[in-house]
């Protein structure tokens, strides 16, 4: 008897589809009026004391928020930083007290912008490893997401700097 694994294969797609869209749901985050979508970071050589992780903030509310603290247990500092381009044009990264999350917009952390500095890593961060990152908002509160580790080379574009100082 001739057995139709039609339904069988469509079982099995909707299964295999509703578990990636789990998965990258888990990549976003939540924090009152926030969502915090796709938090990143470089692979870091093994001589590399420092490090940094991206996101995007989105601010649903109706009231600004802003970022003010970020801690994880990869680096012995973790500070707001953002980079700024000196009067002979250097680019140079500079600690931050908060970055502003206004009402109804996004505010991206990225490469050559605003980041989480990670300063005195325990270790390397491996490409396709996760690590914690907590982070800390004026309103919303508390959120801890999971920073996955990308390929070094990973988000260069042109917001990327060609060198820069951590000069503060």
């Amino acid at each position: 008897m001739f057995r139709n694994p039609l339904p069988s294969l469509c079982t099995l797609a909707a299964v295999l589809t509703l578990a990636a869209t789990g998965t990258a749901l888990a990549a976003d985050y939540a924090a009152g009026n926030l969502q915090i979508d796709d938090p990143w970071s470089r692979a870091t050589a093994s001589q590399q004391s420092n490090g940094a992780a991206y996101f995007t903030v989105t601010n649903h509310g109706s009231s600004a928020d802003r970022l003010i603290e970020a801690a994880s247990p990869v680096a012995s500092t973790v500070e707001l930083h953002t980079h700024e381009v000196d009067s002979e044009g250097v680019m140079r990264m500079r600690r931050v007290e908060g970055i502003d999350v206004p009402a109804g917009e996004a505010t991206a952390l990225r490469p050559g912008g605003l980041h989480v500095m990670l300063i005195g890593l325990d270790d390397r961060l491996v490409e396709g490893e996760q690590f914690p990152l907590t982070l800390v908002f004026e309103a919303a509160g508390t959120v801890e997401v999971e920073v996955t580790v990308e390929s070094a080379t990973y988000g260069v574009g042109e917001t990327e700097p060609m060198s820069h100082d951590h000069g503060q």
